[in-house]
């Protein structure tokens, strides 16, 4: 063997597997990380040395003490990559409206086609379903339910599927939506807030939470409504059988309607701060690959592991003419070291589904801050553009240090916050009235792309700054800080701060 002289950053790798229990692995599920960079990712020792009076007047040679684990990393973000991870930053789990993997895509000519799963929960007759990682194309596309039978099947038109008997490992079918019967939906504007409704339909059937984001409308004509302020990203309020009353909306809403059109409502999974026995929190292994110290076998390879690693910070950052990237910080228990012999190593890591990275410059379908109101699903926006924008996660995360221990041997998480900036250019005086009356305000930001998308909502901040950057021959910018606030606060049915909605499948018209 030769040693090697050394390692070069682009034989590096990260993965993360979720714990068993603090700082354990069970049986562990790698997820493959594509970083682009590295904060502080390791651990930092605290060595003190001692101090006697003594007539040498030299040092003494300190003594380790203490030991900081913590792994920092940016990276971009796509639909699937960090999807995830996501929850152990948010200190809860995704809440699903219909998701099941595939065990056989059955066709037979004179029955429905039939996707073969081991439970239908959430899947109900009309629904919007679409399949992922099936090798025949047609099996991923939209379809709706036309059959559900019990714990067995989930069956769409015949004509549609392509038999898989034995589809790729992990292949599946989501709930992305649903489809009314012809003339079922309509949009009743009377009122304060403006409202879906329907008369066969049962809202309350459909997995929707208060605060969530659905899109309305499909591409094709006889899918959504007639006057084009109906359709599009608007954001669920209440939800009754017969009612689904909106409070956002990229347009304000009329009175409609429909006739023979079956309107088709999109809607992704949730995933928002909880409460109580809600509150779930997730610990990690990452381990960074290190390449190896001489020219022997790949398994060889050196590692580093931060573990018992929970989610302290993250933030979400979009700049100008650039791509959404992420930050991700972590604070672990320990560090462990793979010397190439002996010592953990990842092993059959998963890489999530690939799609293109969003960018700032044409996915982002929408983004708006304005004041909070619970009688008009459009009020007017208090900038027209930004030029930048960052909302942040802080989970407050400790080490709990004992006696006879280095480093931690657990982690409290402390309160729960979100804040952020936006840098907007400057119309009119509006923001800055909202930094001084204290309004509440909120934000909320679309990401479209390749027919999926995230929605992130703020329900309730309050603003900070607000003042005017006037530079020679440039416009005129306000930047604002964003402080987050328990969103009950202005309507009981929002027991979160912050949410995000990721759909699964978006049509054209969203982008």
């Amino acid at each position: 063997m030769v040693q090697v002289a050394k390692i070069d950053s682009n034989s590096t790798g990260l993965a993360y597997a979720e714990e068993s229990a603090l700082a354990t692995l069970s049986v562990p599920v790698w997820i493959a990380l594509e970083p682009n960079g590295y904060g502080d990712f390791g651990s930092e020792i605290t060595n003190v040395s001692p101090t006697p009076i003594t007539n040498t007047r030299s040092r003494k040679k300190g003594v380790t003490t203490d030991l900081d684990a913590t792994a920092q990393f940016n990276h971009n973000l796509s639909l699937w990559n960090l999807e995830d991870i996501l929850q152990g930053f948010m200190f809860a789990s995704w809440e699903r409206k219909g998701r099941e993997v595939v065990t056989a895509v059955d066709i037979d000519g004179a029955n429905p086609d039939e996707y073969e799963v081991a439970s239908t929960t959430g899947f109900v007759v009309g629904s919007l379903i679409r399949g992922f990682k099936f090798t025949n194309a047609a099996n991923n596309a939209l379809n709706v339910v036309t059959v559900v039978t019990a714990s067995t099947a989930v069956e769409v038109a015949t004509g549609l599927l392509v038999a898989e008997a034995a589809p790729p490992a992990g292949a599946y079918i989501q709930v992305v939506g649903s489809q009314g019967a012809a003339g079922d939906i309509d949009v009743d504007a009377a009122g304060d807030l403006v409202a879906l409704t329907s008369t066969s339909l049962d809202f309350t059937t459909l997995g929707l939470v208060a605060g969530q984001w659905i899109f309305v409308g499909g591409d094709a004509v006889g899918n959504r409504f007639t006057t084009a302020a109906n359709n599009g990203f608007k954001r669920v309020r209440t939800i009754a059988a017969t009612r689904l009353t909106l409070d956002k909306s990229t347009l304000a809403m009329v009175t409609e309607a429909s006739t023979t059109e079956t309107i088709q409502i999109f809607y992704g999974d949730v995933l928002r701060n909880r409460v109580g026995s809600n509150i779930v929190r997730r610990t990690y292994h990452l381990e960074r690959l290190l390449g190896a110290p001489d020219d022997a076998a790949l398994s060889s390879i050196q590692t580093q592991i931060i573990k018992g690693s929970v989610g302290n910070e993250f933030t979400l950052n979009v700049p100008t003419a650039n791509l959404v990237n992420v930050d991700l910080g972590f604070v672990g228990t320990d560090e462990e070291l793979r010397d190439s012999t002996a010592g953990p190593l990842q092993s059959s890591v998963t890489t999530p589904m690939l799609t293109d990275v969003f960018n700032t410059s044409s996915d982002f379908s929408r983004i708006k801050i304005a004041l909070v109101s619970g009688i008009n699903e459009a009020p007017a926006s208090l900038a027209a553009f930004i030029t930048e924008a960052t909302i942040n996660i802080n989970n407050n995360v400790s080490p709990n240090k004992a006696v006879g221990t280095l480093g931690a041997f657990d982690l409290t998480a402390g309160i729960f916050q979100v804040g952020g900036s936006i840098t907007a250019y400057f119309n009119n005086v509006s923001a800055i009235s909202s930094v001084r009356n204290n309004s509440d305000i909120t934000v909320d930001m679309a990401m479209v792309k390749d027919n999926g998308g995230i929605v992130i909502d703020i329900p309730l901040i309050s603003l900070g700054d607000g003042r005017l950057n006037v530079s020679p021959n440039e416009a005129i910018k306000i930047p604002l800080n964003m402080e987050a606030a328990d969103a009950s606060a202005i309507f009981s049915g929002y027991t979160h701060t912050l949410m995000w909605t990721w759909f699964g499948y978006l049509p054209d018209a969203a982008e």
